[in-house]
């Protein structure tokens, strides 16, 4: 079996957010294409958070090559993916290096002043939406692009797919307790509309602290590091999924929306252009409170539209064809 070995930091292995999922599922997939994806992560100047004074965002992943490094070598690894741009510079170690980025340097997300320079070296990626790739090409020129998304269960998504169980004034939020993402719209549109439902789910257990800092009101409920089988059964009982971030590399929740039949609810930047089907509606912070109840209040319960898009874009058997085409040209 071809060893593929997969780098990310600790703390992106650590919680039930987007990286890990995407780390589990690739393994599983790429298992039954004969390849064996291998975890690797620095444990030096990490911790359970972010960044710790002195090693912030992609200075910490310098800090670690020797790491890094050694646990490739000690596995015979040949061809690595790696999820953030501070382990670029791998490539000058090992020749069949591949970017898959959780983040990207666009200005609304912190850090991407320090991920600019990274990029400038990155010669092939992997990415998840056709706008990532075109921006890819415009701002670094990087042509060797493959398209390739985060794919949903649908062995989830069908099992926990039921219309009978949606609770008709239930909105569900999925995300972090970071500026970018917002929780603070969130929490305002609960208090102007005190007879809607607002679930809110963040990724780890350490939002659970941080998120003390707000004054919650009574109509929101708060969950964290949710299993996937329990964010598909919460979101099944939403009627109307939103998104109100200001940059996605591609969002996940949102495709995971779509594919349990969701009315959604999402930014109008075109990073989110992927999510577009039926009754998938776009607006801004002038205008989402009015969407999110206009959405509430639609006739439809839920939307097959935007389920049948979900399968035919997202689905777990698009992204093992994806990365079955990929391998057979990369791993030869």
């Amino acid at each position: 079996m071809k060893k593929v070995g997969l780098v990310m930091r600790k703390i992106q292995f650590a919680e039930a957010q987007g990286p890990r999922v995407f780390a589990e599922r690739l393994q599983a997939l790429a298992a039954e294409l004969g390849v064996e994806i291998i975890f690797i992560s620095p444990e030096r100047h990490v911790s359970g958070h972010d960044w710790i004074p002195g090693y912030e965002h992609e200075k910490g992943d310098l800090v670690n090559y020797d790491i890094v490094l050694d646990q490739i070598y000690a596995q015979g690894i040949e061809h690595v993916i790696f999820t953030v741009s501070g382990f670029t510079y791998l490539k000058m170690f090992i020749k069949n290096s591949v970017l898959f980025p959780h983040s990207f340097p666009d200005p609304a997300l912190t850090g991407y002043e320090m991920m600019k320079p990274f990029y400038s070296i990155v010669d092939k990626a992997i990415v998840q939406t056709e706008f990532l790739k075109k921006q890819l090409d415009s701002v670094f020129g990087v042509t060797d692009v493959d398209v390739i998304p985060i794919g949903f269960s649908e062995e989830l998504a069908n099992r926990y797919f039921d219309p009978g169980a949606i609770v008709h004034n239930r909105v569900l939020w999925i995300g972090r307790d970071e500026e970018n993402r917002r929780p603070d719209l969130v929490l305002e549109y609960a208090r102007r509309n005190p007879d809607r439902e607002v679930y809110m789910v963040f990724g780890g257990e350490r939002y659970r602290e941080s998120m003390k800092k707000y004054n919650i009101p009574g109509n929101v409920k708060l969950q964290f590091a949710l299993s996937q089988a329990e964010i598909f059964q919460l979101m099944n009982s939403a009627k109307v999924y939103w998104s109100c971030s200001k940059f996605d590399t591609f969002a996940m929740p949102l495709t995971e929306a779509l594919a349990m039949g969701k009315i959604v609810v999402k930014p109008e930047h075109p990073c989110y252009d992927h999510i577009s089907s039926r009754h998938a509606f776009a607006g801004n912070e002038h205008n989402w409170f009015e969407l999110v109840n206009m959405a509430l209040d639609s006739p439809h319960s839920h939307s097959l539209d935007n389920r049948e898009y979900a399968f035919g874009k997202f689905s777990s058997t698009v992204m093992k064809e994806g990365y079955r085409q990929f391998f057979d040209g990369w791993l030869k």
